[in-house]
């Protein structure tokens, strides 16, 4: 759908017939294209009475073309600051202290007088959602509880979040990204999406009863489960929670009942979510336009349960017996692993979720990641609502690799793994980067990406790509589940490594924006648990001398190049040195 055939914005966005509306004339970018071209299948392939009370939409947006954007650059003289590769504090204050372009001050006006609920002021640049380079999470999203008395105070704060996502095109995890594909940073151009906030409001905070990523294709499967049949990842409130790498549940759609292979009813309370997002409806935060969750909170299980929003996603752990009971009718510790939705399907969530995954696939033609949210009101009617919020192209190789299990005991191999993403064979790899075990822990994982991001500086800069090796989740925003890096950091990598330790055993996220990235730039992908068969070869790799050894990581550079094989139909995967 061209941007001309989407309907001009009329002042009123919630009143109006039209869900999906513009203002301005430019492109509207790859993210709100993405909306459209799946907002009329969705109408046209689901039946109206196949999920009785489920309303399933797109929620109301309107998108600001990319010509305010070259306005709102042009008329402030901004493109000298923008490609400066100054902190992003700096850029950030030199577009809040811009001119907004007059021509879009009245719809701009006009929404905000007739809105009083939360909003989401999202990005969709020109190369987002892309196939190969699709710029997951790269740009800034920003949500304004838009409920201040005053619609000067509310104008205010919206101009405010636009400026903010214009910035954030020019922020060092964007430059760090772009400089990565290759492509030129400083001719991005960006649209932005000014959307509802699926969700509903408890006293303060503001959010949905559950959100997600579902993924038609998995790339880490476990138990009966196979690749094809797809991932579901599932958590309480807001969806930053699963799209920065935190804690979640994870399951597939075939099997909904089997749950993620933790040992025990008590490894599984230590994995469970503790905290949510939402958005902060009550006594305004401290000032501070260029931060992205300026407007967010966290709040725990108990102001959930507070809420009354546990009743169709927590089971109770008994430490009695080891146990887990569904539903939240007895005391003890919370687990969020979505039973009561699943199990007992009073809500058929997965059902829907199978055939909106379905739809997609068909009219994309190709495998496909999905972000959504639920809210659940019994008071409503319908009583539930599926907002349909992204559809992502997903990369999925089927190069023919053969990986035997005799070919992970030879004398040679550095790492062997049984999980692993990607297919190919690469033996143009001589650099090694690694944590260094002996000096890692958890709560050192900024340090480490800190030295990781100097280190990749110098490998980007001679060409050079390299075997990554760390422990926990690479890219979570929480850094006691693993190293808190973005692509632009580790953009040299060309085969990664995710080890486990004791004190740093999660499950994998596939929710996460990092890793629809690094499937989209089909780097390889290998898990290594402290308790597998097959473990890394510490003793080899600190025999190899070093090129830059810091406190926590080493980068050695081998002789011969390593032989990296990896086979994403078995799931196994090595890597063999000289």
């Amino acid at each position: 759908m061209k941007a001309g055939e989407i309907p001009r914005f009329n002042r009123d966005l919630f009143g109006s017939e039209e869900k999906f509306t513009r203002i301005g004339s430019g492109e509207i970018g790859g993210k709100a294209h993405g909306l459209a071209f799946i907002k009329q299948s969705l109408a046209d392939g689901l039946a109206p009475d196949r999920f009785a009370g489920i309303e399933v939409n797109i929620p109301t947006l309107t998108v600001i073309g990319t010509d305010t954007f070259d306005a709102f650059m042009e008329q402030n003289k901004l493109h000298d600051v923008a490609c400066s590769g100054q902190s992003d504090e700096r850029i950030a204050h030199a577009f809040q202290q811009a001119e907004f372009p007059a021509g879009d001050i009245g719809d701009l006006r006009g929404l905000i007088e007739k809105i009083h609920s939360p909003l989401a002021i999202r990005s969709s640049s020109l190369l987002e959602d892309a196939m190969f380079q699709p710029f997951a999470g790269v740009y800034g999203t920003k949500m304004i509880p838009n409920n201040q008395p005053s619609a000067d105070e509310r104008f205010r704060r919206l101009i405010e979040a636009i400026k903010f996502v214009y910035a954030s095109t020019y922020f060092k995890d964007a430059r760090d990204y772009v400089r990565a594909t290759g492509k030129p940073g400083c001719e991005e151009k960006m649209a932005v999406i000014l959307q509802e906030v699926v969700g509903r409001r408890h006293d303060d905070r503001y959010y949905p009863d559950i959100s997600g990523v579902a993924r038609s294709h998995n790339f880490y499967p476990y138990g009966h489960a196979v690749p094809e049949e797809g991932v579901i990842v599932l958590a309480l409130g807001l969806g930053k929670s699963i799209v920065d790498g935190g804690k979640a549940w994870n399951y597939c759609p075939r099997y909904p009942l089997v749950g993620p292979p933790y040992g025990s009813p008590s490894e599984i309370l230590k994995q469970t979510q503790l905290e949510f997002w939402a958005v902060n409806m009550g006594r305004p935060p401290a000032y501070d336009p260029v931060r992205e969750a300026e407007y967010l909170i966290q709040g725990t299980l108990s102001d959930a349960e507070m809420d009354c929003t546990l009743k169709h996603v927590a089971s109770t752990y008994q430490p009695q017996n080891d146990r887990i009971v569904l539903g939240v009718g007895v005391d003890g510790p919370r687990v969020l692993n979505f039973a009561p939705t699943l199990r007992l399907n009073e809500l058929p969530l997965n059902d829907l979720l199978c055939e909106v995954m379905a739809i997609c696939e068909k009219e994309t033609g190709k495998d496909v990641e999905i972000e959504f949210a639920v809210t659940i009101d019994p008071g409503s009617n319908p009583p539930v609502r599926f907002g349909f919020l992204q559809v992502r192209p997903m990369v999925v190789s089927h190069e023919e690799v053969d990986v035997a299990e005799v070919d992970m005991d030879s004398p040679s191999v550095l790492i062997a793994s049984e999980r692993v993403m990607g297919n190919g064979a690469i033996d143009t790899i001589e650099d090694i980067v690694y944590v260094k075990p002996e000096t890692f822990l958890p709560e050192h994982t900024r340090r480490v990406a800190a030295e990781l991001d100097m280190i990749n500086r110098t490998l980007s800069e001679q060409g050079r790509r390299c075997l990554l090796i760390g422990f926990g989740r690479w890219g979570s925003s929480d850094p006691w589940l693993g190293i808190p890096v973005n692509w632009g950091q580790i953009s040299a990598a060309k085969v990664i490594v995710e080890a486990t330790l004791p004190e740093m055993n999660v499950e994998l996220s596939q929710g996460a924006h990092f890793f629809h990235n690094i499937t989209s730039f089909q780097v390889c992908h290998l898990s290594v648990p402290h308790t597998g068969s097959h473990p890394i070869d510490w003793d080899w790799l600190a025999r190899q001398a070093p090129v830059i050894d810091t406190a926590y990581v080493r980068h050695v550079r081998v002789k011969a190049p390593l032989k990296v094989r990896v086979d994403g139909k078995s799931g196994r995967g090595v890597i063999n040195h000289e």
